[in-house]
């Protein structure tokens, strides 16, 4: 994973998700989960193009199950927006690199 992009695990969510003083995308994928292949490099460039404002990551279901149980996700990919450690929006599904920038500047205004 290149770039500002994070790299969430169960070990690591509460401290680099909950305690981040900046706003979190969470993005749940899969290695097996074609569109979350297709949100990948969508991401990477928005990590790049936000990392002052808004952090970014990716958080792997099958190997981190325990937090994508917590949220109750079942359908990947899914993206959860995080404020102050609190979800403040979410969207599930593949979205192009514009409105899912739009949509990560609306949220966190």
């Amino acid at each position: 994973m290149g770039g500002s992009l994070k790299e969430f695990t169960d070990q690591n969510f509460s401290q680099e998700v909950l305690s981040s003083t900046l706003p979190v995308v969470v993005d749940f994928w899969a290695q097996w989960c074609g569109p979350c292949k297709m949100l990948t490099p969508i991401i990477e460039e928005l990590s790049v193009d936000l990392e002052d404002r808004v952090v970014i990551g990716k958080l792997d279901v099958d190997s981190n199950p325990n937090t994508a149980a917590k949220y109750g996700i079942n359908s990947i990919p899914s993206m959860l927006f995080f404020k102050n450690g609190a979800i403040i929006d979410q969207h599930t599904g593949l979205l192009a690199k514009g409105p899912l920038k739009a949509k990560i500047e609306s949220v966190f205004g």
